[in-house]
Formats: structure tokens, sequence, C-alpha cells
């Protein structure tokens, strides 16, 4: 019998990925790979890029991926965002939009991790900041990831629930032990 899973992984990133880093899709499938083999559940946009690579890496590790669409129904999602279907165990049809999508996926997450990216990504960045959910960001990535640092110091915030790093692996298991700790503080 398959054990439960133990957390909510967000993998956030750029959908278009050529300002990206030459290897984002081997980069974004290792965290999927990694999310998966932790006994995580993945989730992302239910989108195409950063997201869908590691939908597919999850899905090759034997994970579980749910996406969570923009659109009101598979016919939208398919016919008007033209999204990816393949993938994902199970879709989310938020009927939201981008913003409204955004904003209920990383609600739902126990972690968020940031790839490469661009607007959309630093939203979903700021909403896991806003919240104190447990923030992981794969350095090196190009876009939004790269940026984080920056935003970080500029914006005058402490940042306790962030970590980085530039190895998927690495960063899944820092993530982890972020969410293993705010999980316990909840219990105290």
């Amino acid at each position: 019998m398959k054990k439960d899973p133990k957390y909510k992984i967000v993998v956030s990133g750029a959908a278009e990925v050529t300002h990206c880093c030459s290897k984002i899709k081997e980069l974004a499938r290792e965290l999927g790979r990694e999310v998966a083999k932790a006994g995580c559940v993945l989730l992302t946009g239910a989108t195409t890029g950063v997201p869908y690579f590691a939908a597919q890496g999850c899905k090759e590790a034997g994970g579980l991926s749910i996406g969570f669409s923009p659109a009101s129904s598979e016919k939208a999602h398919i016919k008007t965002y033209r999204l990816p279907t393949d993938c994902f165990d199970l879709i989310v049809y938020t009927g939201f939009d981008y913003v409204g999508r955004n904003l209920i996926l990383t609600k739902s997450a126990d972690g968020v991790i940031i790839a490469c990216g661009r607007t959309g990504t630093l939203n979903e960045f700021t909403v896991a900041f806003e919240t104190r959910t447990p923030i992981g960001v794969l350095q090196g990535t190009g876009g939004t990831a790269d940026l984080i640092e920056e935003i970080l110091k500029r914006g005058h915030r402490p940042e306790k629930k962030i970590v980085f790093d530039r190895d998927p692996k690495n960063l899944v298991r820092k993530l982890i032990k972020l969410i293993e700790k705010e999980k316990r503080s909840n219990h105290l």
C-alpha cells in the first residue's frame, strides 16, 4: 500500500522558457522527480514550460501531480488557454484566470519552489512570501528566480522562510526541512 503524501509542493516558473538558463528543462524535470521521491505531491499551474517539465519529472518518478488551471473547464483549458492535460493526475479548473489561479495554487501548498520565471512567477512568489509559506529558490535558472535576493534586499523584509540552492535535490531537501519546522511550530 502506498504511503500518504507528506507535503504539497508547488513548482512555479516560466511557461515560456527562452529567457531561462539552457538547462531549464532538465532542472525542472529534476525538481519534479525530487518532489516525488520525497513522497510529496507536486502542484503546478497546469501550464507549459517549467511547471510542465516538473510535472513530467514527477510522473517519471511515479509521483502525484496536480495542476491548477486558470480555466473554468477542461474545454476552456485546452481550447481557450491552450494548456496541456497530460502529466497531471488531476486538474482543478479554478475559473479565476491566472491571477486567481496563482492565489489558489499558492495557498494550497505547504511550500513553493521558484525556478526561472516571469511576472506570473513573481506573483506566486509574493503570495507565498506574504502568506509566510516556505519558499525555495532554484538559483542560476534565470528570470524571476535570479532576482529574488535583490527584491528581498531592496524590500527591507526578513527572509526567514526562504532557502536557496543551485541543485534541485538539495533545494527540495532544504525546503522540506523548512516545511517540517513550520509544521512543528503549528503544534506548539
